[in-house]
């Protein structure tokens, strides 16, 4: 039995009701009785243990039988601004980024930009950002910002985080790049399919950026979000970054 379900309203006390997707799934297709165990978070960063004690057509009833604080995050804020690719692309990106801890997804506006969020794309990302933290069970849920145009995300990331942009031809290279020793958090770039234009790239150095070329091969946009997001959590893991959460 999938044993994660995520409840929208904050648990507080001794019982916690589970309704939509959630409830349904683990009624329906879980086909879960009365006195089965489950875990359930509600992204506030704790988990609870729980045992089905009523079951009804749109909702099912817990008593919660323990409470526990488990953090899975990573240890500073890690932001990824991507311009969206198109179609179900953008729920793989978005469930990786979830799987690998980022903190904050912030889609972009740009010159070349092909996609833009609709509200029925954004509830579909939503969602994905549940089932995703389910799997790899985190107990936040990765924050989908609103869309940002270009100039605004890089002119207000604040100055003391590590800023990256993704940009084919660039003399650094992601690999070579020291990590750093102390800094706000970790914040990326990755421009649409088009890639970013010239202009763009140079408006981010010229607010402190550091534009990066990720290797030889020309990624798609989603590869390139994880790749920098990987590299970004691995870091926050291994240097002393402080923690403004």
């Amino acid at each position: 039995m999938s044993h994660r379900y995520f409840v929208e309203e904050t648990i507080v006390g001794d019982q916690a009701v589970l309704a939509g997707p959630e409830a349904h799934h683990l009624a329906h297709v879980m086909r879960a009785k009365v006195g089965a165990e489950v875990t359930l978070f509600d992204g506030s960063g704790r988990e609870h243990l729980a045992r089905v004690v009523k079951i009804e057509r749109a909702a099912i009833y817990l008593a919660i039988l323990s409470t526990s604080t488990v953090d899975r995050e990573v240890s500073c804020p890690l932001v990824v601004g991507v311009s969206l690719p198109k179609g179900d692309r953008q729920r793989w990106l978005v469930e990786k980024l979830v799987e690998l801890g980022v903190t904050r997804f912030v889609p972009l506006t740009t010159s070349r930009g092909v996609a833009q969020l609709t509200d029925g794309a954004l509830a579909r990302l939503e969602r994905a950002v549940i089932e995703a933290a389910k799997q790899c069970e985190r107990n936040r849920l990765m924050e989908i910002a609103p869309p940002q145009t270009w100039n605004d995300f890089i002119l207000q990331a604040p100055a003391d985080a590590l800023r990256l942009v993704a940009h084919p031809g660039m003399a650094k290279k992601l690999r070579e790049l020291p990590a750093p020793t102390r800094a706000w958090g970790i914040i990326a770039a990755v421009g649409p399919e088009g890639g970013l234009t010239d202009e763009e790239v140079r408006a981010a150095q010229e607010a402190g950026w550091t534009a990066v070329d990720l290797g030889p091969r020309i990624l798609r946009v989603e590869t390139a979000a994880a790749l920098l997001a990987g590299w970004g959590a691995m870091i926050a893991e291994s240097a002393d970054l402080s923690a403004k959460r």
